[in-house]
């Protein structure tokens, strides 16, 4: 059974969580009560995306739509550090789009082959080998892992080729890739033969080649849907150069020119951008013309006066093709490289519902406090940005955290303790 093209794909990633710091006390000689030696919890295992070259659709994900990293492990005594969990490498082919399931902002163009960090893994807890002061010497806590990011994510999968082959379904795209390329797609007479796109490499000369693609006909209305619609028109995004082939040969009752301004029309609608790409304009199937060159030479002229170059081809007896590979290929070397799509996803601020009840425990000049929103606070800090800290501290200012701190008496030089954040109080 043939396999099909799949292109979009809806997952859920989660990396793993940091693993728990450990209560232990080392028992030696001459030491009070035994000295702390609980280890940290590992760190959790990061979700990081990669290309493979190999793969060509995102079949792999048609079934499995979850994706989890390892937990980091917990501490042990003896100061042994918890092992860090396994991050979880997923690969994609190149031209994948990875987006924010809920906003459809790109996250990540995976065209240019760079890995991308997509969900972070948890930080450990501390052991209580961090907690020793010279007043409290055996601390009898330590603090647990922080969870790993999670996401939901779109994957799309946008053709990495140069050319695009487009035109009404039936009019000889799949014929000129099987001649000029080793690409051997489906061909026969009824619409709709392409139901996925073919890539074939056209070789022109010693060092000189060039991918091109046959992408599924479009139809009138395809950029609100019709037909394959979208399903067609992303995979010409990153083609800088578009080959539109006319069925001159009046084979199918449609005027040439009505085809030729049908389809620019789908592609003004569905992006301008990609409207104004390069574009050669082919009149196929000349071979079934006869003495009639009316359709041909109708669409020669208007083509030429909107500045488009116009080429004749049979693809069926491979007249023409060898001139159009060769203004293709000299096309080329003119156009400019499609750059990468820029991300434009904005993580949003995380809500952390303070109203849940926050523990205050303290010895002498240390203060630890504990409690499930004031994890999941310190696991949305990034503590090496400066916007982020200060988003931090009016979350716990505005909470009322220093103000309770304040009323139980804590002084300034006493020590805070946040999960695996220690910082001196300073009113």
């Amino acid at each position: 059974m043939a396999t099909s093209f799949v292109d979009k794909a809806k997952i859920f990633i989660r990396a793993g969580n940091g693993g728990n710091g450990a209560v232990a006390f080392h028992r030696e000689k001459y030491v009070a009560a035994g000295g702390p030696d609980g280890g940290d919890g590992g760190r959790g295992g990061d979700i990081v995306f990669q290309v493979d070259d190999n793969m060509s659709t995102l079949m792999d994900f048609r079934y499995k739509r979850k994706y989890v990293a390892g937990n980091g492990g917990n501490g042990a005594g003896k100061r042994c550090s918890g092992k860090d969990g396994e991050t979880l490498y997923i690969k994609v082919p190149r031209g994948t789009l990875i987006r924010d399931a809920e906003t459809n902002a790109i996250m990540h163009d995976m065209s240019t082959g760079e890995d991308y960090l997509a969900c972070r893994g948890g930080r450990g807890g501390w052991g209580n080998k961090h907690f020793a002061t010279p007043t409290r010497q055996v601390p009898n806590f330590a603090k647990p892992g922080l969870p790993g990011e999670s996401h939901e994510v779109f994957l799309e999968l946008k053709l990495l080729a140069d050319v695009g082959l487009i035109g009404f379904p039936n009019v000889g795209k799949s014929t000129l890739l099987s001649v000029v390329s080793k690409a051997h797609p489906k061909i026969a007479n009824y619409h709709f033969t392409t139901l996925f796109p073919n890539l074939g490499v056209v070789w022109v000369d010693d060092g000189v080649s060039f991918v091109m693609a046959d992408i599924p006909g479009i139809i009138e209305g395809a950029s609100e849907g019709a037909g394959l619609g979208h399903d067609f028109l992303r995979h010409i995004d990153r083609c800088r150069l578009l080959v539109h082939l006319v069925d001159v040969s009046g084979s199918e009752g449609r005027d040439p020119v009505e085809d030729f301004d049908t389809i620019n029309n789908e592609l003004q609608q569905y992006s301008p951008e990609l409207a104004s790409r390069a574009q050669i304009v082919i009149g196929n199937k000349t071979d079934l013309l006869g003495d009639d060159r009316s359709n041909i030479d109708r669409l020669k002229e208007y083509v030429e006066s909107k500045g488009f170059t116009f080429l004749e081809m049979s693809a069926a007896t491979h007249s023409g093709t060898r001139e159009l590979i060769q203004t293709v290929a000299d096309l080329l070397q003119k156009v400019p490289v499609i750059e990468a799509f820029e991300a434009d996803y904005v993580p949003p601020e995380p809500v952390i519902d303070t109203s849940e009840d926050l523990i205050i425990d303290h010895e002498d000049d240390f203060w630890s406090l504990d409690g499930p929103w004031l994890q999941n606070l310190v696991a949305s800090v990034n503590f090496n940005d400066h916007e982020s800290l200060m988003w931090f501290d009016r979350i716990l200012r505005d909470a009322g955290v220093f103000d309770r701190l304040e009323s139980m008496g804590i002084q300034d030089g006493d020590t805070v303790s946040i999960y695996d954040i220690t910082f001196e109080y300073q009113s």
